[in-house]
């Protein structure tokens, strides 16, 4: 499933996917779709540096919603996700650490 538009107010914040930097799913085409058992789960960052997440759903009774993350949330999310759309100094301003 693509990344949809979304846009919610969390703690006098707007959270606006439009507005946002994609930074990475979990969105793999494998031969038939992009869609994680009918789930996804795409990651942001705002223009003001700001983290956050989008879990969306195909599945009836359930919502799409944004969840705010910190920066460190976001850099661990980073890593399970597949699908990266920037690389991990340019999501998060920094240079990995070596091993």
């Amino acid at each position: 499933m693509k990344p949809q538009t979304i846009s919610m107010v969390i703690n006098g914040k707007r959270y606006d996917t439009e507005k946002a930097i994609l930074i990475a799913g979990n969105d793999h085409w494998d031969g038939n779709n992009h869609d994680r058992y009918g789930r996804n789960t795409f990651l942001y960052r705002t223009h003001k540096g700001n983290y956050f997440c989008v879990h969306q759903t195909l599945w009836q009774g359930e919502r799409d919603r944004i969840k705010p993350l910190t920066k460190e949330e976001a850099m661990s999310m980073f890593e399970v996700l597949t699908e990266h759309r920037v690389s991990f100094e340019a999501a998060f301003d920094v240079s990995p650490k070596e091993a």
